[in-house]
């Protein structure tokens, strides 16, 4: 039988893991045996319209890991510098020995009223933090996975609107359907390694993210609303910790066959529409 707690020993680097479903995650993978190492920009960024997280949210992350018995290390660092993500992957070595594992999580939302009218600082920002951030974190982290020798397992954050449509944010959507290129290219290279990439492609989660968000753009709530952009189960959003749960799975070895997969965490969202 296989058990999905089978984590003890591994090591875990979770980008963007200060809060929401990042921190969800680090507390997940700790519980199942992990050991942690969470960044986190814990900062503003210009383009972005909603309050991010902060010092003091990461902190409290690592807080509650230590508590729950876990072991962790944390730092903050922007996906968008490959000094921060080298920095991230040297913290994991030098705490622990080892990285087995990467959570490519880090990821702000956007709107515009359509996709021409976004700026350009804004479309750039997106792209730099939801794209090319998961490709330095992964460039920063794999040569360490490759070393090791032991194989490993990386699971980026997509979204539902990495594979499909949405109005109001098609730099949101353009950003997150390169994951998915990402993912493939990746699963390819790397498969003589023993490293699996997947990705996880939510439907929209009860975050700090989505509840800024709802503040800030009451007009796409309404649109969202008039188009009927429900999800198939009766539910409105998923709980951090539901996206965590598959998470879990895909990074055990009752998954040790998976790699190269898209897997929707989306309550039928992708069906309905």
């Amino acid at each position: 039988m296989t058990s999905l707690d089978g984590l003890d020993g591994k090591v875990a680097v979770i980008t963007g893991g200060a809060r929401g479903q990042g921190r969800s995650h680090a507390l997940t993978l700790a519980a199942a045996g992990a050991k942690i190492v969470v960044c986190d920009v814990a900062a503003p960024i210009g383009e972005v319209q909603y309050a991010l997280a902060t010092p003091d949210d990461l902190e409290e992350t690592i807080q509650l890991v230590k508590e729950a018995g876990g072991e962790i290390a944390g730092m903050q660092a922007d996906v968008r510098s490959s000094a921060d993500m080298r920095a991230v992957a040297d913290l994991a070595v030098s705490q622990f020995g080892r990285i087995d594992i990467l959570l490519a999580n880090a990821g702000i939302h956007d709107h515009a009223e359509s996709t021409i009218e976004i700026e350009d600082d804004a479309w750039q920002t997106m792209l730099d933090v939801n794209l090319t951030g998961a490709w330095k974190a992964c460039k920063a982290i794999v040569p360490v996975m490759i070393e090791g020798g032991r194989g490993g397992s990386i699971v980026i954050t997509s979204s539902v609107d990495g594979l499909g449509a949405s109005p109001s944010w098609g730099h949101y959507g353009a950003a997150k359907h390169g994951l998915q290129g990402l993912k493939d290219t990746l699963a390819f290279e790397l498969a003589d390694h023993n490293i699996r990439v997947n990705t996880i492609n939510p439907t929209g989660v009860n975050s700090p993210m989505a509840a800024g968000l709802s503040k800030v753009l009451p007009h796409v709530v309404r649109k969202w609303k008039h188009n009927d952009r429900t999800n198939l189960l009766d539910v409105m959003m998923l709980e951090p910790q539901d996206i965590s749960d598959a998470v879990l799975w895909l990074v055990s070895d009752a998954a040790k066959h998976v790699t190269g997969i898209d897997l929707p965490i989306d309550a039928g969202y992708l069906t309905k529409h």
